[in-house]
């Protein structure tokens, strides 16, 4: 190996180690949580700071800009893949970076998902799996299309597609479910649910397509079926563009994770749809290999079981 050729590894090391130190860092800031800077605050004061979070009409927003290509700074480079691998063991080899999250004008993540497993698998191997990262590639959360769960509803439903996904976050115990609803009219705009538990008590949640509908939009109402937000998508868009807002009591870290990793999914709902009617036909015919990826299977077992 030249002399050149021994000092570019170098330094694309020392630039890898720079970047895990400061990746690290943020971890540790974020799970220690905020630091106290002075005398507890009154519930008034909290209330107007905040207010001050959100934008002004109490709303927070994000962007979720899907690329067209792989050129971009987070894959492009003959080291870059193997950096990223370095930097989270949720970043596997099969990992394609396809869109980025903007909040405030700033880049705050990343979507992901396992191109291998989606587009080189077939029957039930082939699985959508989507992962949240920070603009660092630290892990944050990951949605998995749930096959087995998805069959079973589709099979009660006669053939009706009903996908199911799970949520799970780097710092919550729960699984978060998200499911499209089998009680869907043709022409009718379809409907996904889910809940959040917080202190133990649940928050449900539903996201209803618009009627007039022209770039995957999409309205989120609370369990009291009161309009709290919606995602906006861009029509005239090459890869994909949303624009999500979630009214601020309800904008928590899980629920604008799951809006994140919902909007990277749409790029793939049609494919999803084509992908279980498929599979429910060959499922009656009897033509279907039954066997669950392990990874998935994984996700159905009994927490309660002996170890």
């Amino acid at each position: 190996m030249s002399a050149s050729t021994v000092a570019d590894v170098e330094r694309e090391a020392a630039a890898a180690a720079a970047d895990a130190a400061r990746e690290a860092r943020a971890d540790v800031l974020e799970r220690s949580g905020p630091i106290d800077t002075g005398p507890p605050r009154s519930a008034r004061q909290q209330k107007r700071l905040d207010k001050l979070s959100a934008d002004a009409d109490g709303y927070k927003r994000f962007v979720v800009d899907v690329w067209i290509t792989n050129l971009n700074h987070v894959e492009f480079g003959v080291y870059k893949r193997s950096r990223n691998r370095a930097r989270s063991r949720q970043f596997t080899a099969d990992m394609d970076v396809f869109a980025e999250i903007i909040e405030n004008g700033k880049r705050t993540g990343l979507l992901a998902y396992r191109e291998d497993l989606w587009a080189k698998k077939t029957g039930l191997d082939k699985r959508l799996v989507f992962k949240l990262f920070t603009e660092g590639l630290g892990w944050r959360a990951t949605m998995d299309l749930m096959l087995g769960r998805s069959l079973q509803q589709t099979l009660g439903a006669r053939g009706l597609p009903v996908m199911t996904y799970s949520i799970n976050t780097n710092d919550d115990d729960n699984i978060i479910y998200v499911e499209r609803s089998a009680n869907k009219w043709v022409g009718l705009p379809e409907n996904f649910s889910f809940f959040l538990l917080v202190d133990g008590k649940p928050y449900f949640y539903r996201l209803k397509r618009d009627l007039i509908d022209l770039g995957g939009d999409y309205t989120l109402y609370d369990q009291q079926d009161k309009e709290i937000g919606h995602i906006d998508g861009r029509v005239f868009s090459i890869g994909g563009y949303w624009t999500g807002q979630v009214r601020a009591d309800h904008a928590d870290k899980r629920m604008m994770a799951t809006l994140k990793l919902f909007c990277g999914m749409l790029i793939f709902n049609k494919q999803c749809r084509q992908h279980l009617k498929r599979l429910h036909r060959e499922m009656l015919r009897g033509t279907l290999d039954l066997k669950l990826e392990k990874q998935e299977a994984d996700l159905y077992m009994n927490p309660r079981r002996v170890r």
